[in-house]
């Protein structure tokens, strides 16, 4: 019993000091970030600022490794199956990790078993947008209008498992009424349709959407985050609505593939927290719409698990499959 505690405490220290090793050492080589999307969008642009900025900090390249494809569960796969020194790190919205694996209902790594949480650098709100002959002047007169009965509503979103096509999803249950989806193949198409009138409400990324409603040619509803963008102080969010507890937006994680030593994340996301909050850098971002978060591994880790739940639930009770 004795020796068998003592084989433990031994394993215990051995095991604290490789990872303070690995952190101490941490990086040795060229790391990439993988990003599931192609170049251009905000995942992408968030995986560029950070590449850079870490790269001076740790005097290393850091490149960024586009692999789109299959809602960025290829990308997410190759991380998940590299070596955990960290050198390899995936850059990812919920897409990759909570929906498209229910969605598609297999996927070729288990998403809460196969990465190393490091953090939730931040997320960018969505923005429920209308042409602006569409009735409803505020949120509450559209619940009215949805709720009233006759032909459901439509939706438009930049693609199946989408944030912004989650976030129609999420308001339907939450609403208790079924809101016809339309997607697009990407969401400039789906803007077009909205601002010429085909269809009259889209679920929308804030950076792409807002332009269209300073301009007039759409109407901001509603902001689907916690709080209120200070991009568009204005405009509401849904919770403030009337949906208690509504919240949803496109993350910005960071994860690294199971097992890295804890203290190895615990210094990735130190080095992200500084990134993401030098002056500079976070005057960027929230130009760009993303409210800045950098939360711990402890903490990301949580928060993956229960939006796993919650997409999972979403899905299966909306009977949605990948197209």
């Amino acid at each position: 019993m004795i020796m068998s505690r003592i084989f433990a405490i031994a394993l215990a220290t051995l095991a604290f000091g490789i990872g303070t090793a690995a952190a101490q050492g941490f990086p040795s080589k060229s790391v990439r970030i993988l990003v599931g999307f192609a170049p251009g969008g905000n995942t992408d642009v968030v995986s560029r600022i950070l590449a850079q900025r870490l790269g001076e900090m740790w005097g290393q390249n850091v490149i960024v490794d586009n692999r789109p494809g299959a809602s960025g569960m290829i990308a997410a796969d190759l991380v998940a199956k590299s070596a955990p020194d960290g050198h390899t790190l995936l850059v990812s919205p919920q897409t990759s990790l909570a929906v498209a694996p229910a969605l598609y209902g297999k996927a070729p790594y288990d998403t809460a078993k196969d990465f190393s949480p490091i953090t939730l650098a931040g997320s960018s709100p969505l923005l429920m947008v209308v042409h602006p002959s569409f009735p409803p002047k505020t949120f509450a007169e559209f619940v009215a209008l949805a709720k009233k009965g006759g032909p459901p509503l439509t939706f438009g979103s930049g693609g199946v498992g989408s944030s912004p096509h989650m976030a129609g999803e999420l308001l339907s249950a939450a609403l208790g009424i079924k809101l016809n989806h339309v997607p697009y193949k990407g969401e400039n198409p789906a803007l077009a349709d909205t601002i010429g009138g085909q269809i009259p409400i889209m679920f929308g990324n804030l950076p792409v959407a807002l332009p269209h409603v300073k301009s007039g040619k759409l109407r901001g509803l509603a902001n689907t985050a916690a709080i209120r963008s200070p991009l568009a102080p204005e405009i509401p969010t849904v919770a403030e609505s009337g949906i208690k507890g509504y919240s949803i937006a496109t993350w910005s994680a960071v994860l690294g593939p199971a097992g890295m030593p804890p203290d190895l994340s615990a210094r990735i996301q130190r080095d992200i927290a500084r990134v993401v909050n030098q002056p500079e850098n976070r005057d960027r971002l929230v130009n760009m719409g993303v409210d800045i978060i950098a939360n711990t591994p402890e903490e990301f880790g949580k928060f993956l698990r229960s939006e796993i739940v919650r997409y999972a639930k979403v899905i299966k009770d909306a009977g949605l499959k990948a197209e």
